[in-house]
């Protein structure tokens, strides 16, 4: 009997982790976007049409995802923030607005949604800054290469961060953690990134007043150094995680804050992609000439601003036909004593005859 209990305990729990998995969480959002409760899952791949449809721009194919409502279509984020923490399915964040399964967690990149954003704000130039741990440097766009100047981009300059003033080892409780081990120093790292970040964009809230909205595209890949050095099971990755989930709740605080509230920050959490994650390092304004997937060269049966132009000519069509009725309508009940110009011109025996 007790191994029959333990046989169906153990299949729940694995069942019941299976489902939860990888996780796309909601830490903070503005008042006019907000979430259904439930287990509606996401693709991975969905992810930058997800960021692209919060701030309110046009995207290929169809989300198809109900838990995420918008509000006003004049009301969108002033900013995005997206946070990728590999290594952990999952993290305790109490404070979360909300929390949905992520399926197929494939490598994915915000290239397209900060291309669109350059494109709709040339003059205005927003914010984009994107961290990619695989070729520890940061991409920065606009005015984001003044503001962030003095922030650190490769992890040689981050380690040495760590040993100036105001670094994060003066506060953190490192516990297990070790400042001589190389997974430790590059998880304590990411973390000094993060501090740093919203230090300077506290140092700078212009950024956040003006009429473009910005682009901020994080991916941690120190708690999965840890896990791969120490294990899962090891008090080096407990306390870690403990960590990481105190400071991406203040991180989201802070960047909410500075933005007014008007800012939305979402954390995805994947234990291990599908693929290797590989980024080529190029432009993030660089554009593909012609159209590689088409055979024959041809154009798309529509664009991202299908709907735009289909809406300007629907809705001219509709004014133009009112505007035809409404004239017939009007030369029909005329009255020619009164209303007509060549009446009124012509002598009384004309208008006899």
């Amino acid at each position: 009997m007790n191994r029959s209990l333990t046989s169906v305990l153990f299949f729940c729990a694995a069942f019941t982790a299976g489902i939860l998995g990888d996780r796309l969480t909601v830490l903070r959002a503005p008042q006019y976007v907000s979430y259904h409760e439930g287990q509606w899952p996401i693709s991975g791949e969905k992810i930058p049409d997800l960021v692209a449809l919060t701030m309110g721009f046009s995207v290929q194919d169809e989300l198809g995802w109900p838990a995420m409502q918008m509000g006003s279509l004049f009301q969108r984020p002033q900013a995005n923030v997206l946070l990728v923490v590999r290594g952990v399915d999952s993290l305790d964040l109490p404070q979360s607005v909300a929390s949905y399964p992520l399926e197929n967690p494939v490598p994915f990149t915000l290239d397209s949604v900060a291309n669109t954003m350059h494109a709709l704000f040339p003059d205005n130039t927003p914010v984009v800054l994107q961290l990619a741990p695989s070729e520890e440097r940061l991409y920065m766009v606009g005015k984001a290469n003044t503001v962030f100047e003095d922030l650190p981009v490769t992890l040689q300059q981050i380690r040495g961060r760590l040993s100036q003033d105001g670094s994060v080892l003066t506060s953190l409780p490192l516990s297990s953690l070790s400042r001589n081990n190389e997974a430790d120093l590059l998880f304590l790292s990411e973390v000094q990134v993060l501090h740093d970040i919203a230090a300077l964009l506290l140092r700078h809230k212009h950024l956040a007043k003006d009429h473009s909205p910005d682009l901020f595209s994080l991916e941690l890949a120190g708690l999965e150094e840890i896990s791969r050095h120490y294990g899962v099971d090891s008090p080096q990755f407990t306390d870690a995680t403990k960590i990481l989930a105190s400071v991406l709740q203040k991180f989201a605080d802070d960047v909410s804050g500075i933005y007014g509230g008007n800012a939305l920050v979402e954390v995805v959490t994947v234990k291990t992609f599908e693929a290797p994650l590989t980024r080529k390092s190029r432009s993030i304004l660089e554009t593909k000439e012609g159209n590689s997937g088409s055979l024959y060269n041809l154009a798309y049966n529509y664009n991202f601003e299908y709907a735009v132009i289909f809406n300007i000519v629907l809705w001219l069509m509709i004014a133009l036909a009112l505007a035809v009725i409404a004239i017939a309508y009007n030369l029909w009940n005329m009255d020619p004593g009164y209303d007509s110009i060549i009446y009124r011109m012509t002598n009384q025996k004309i208008r006899l005859d």
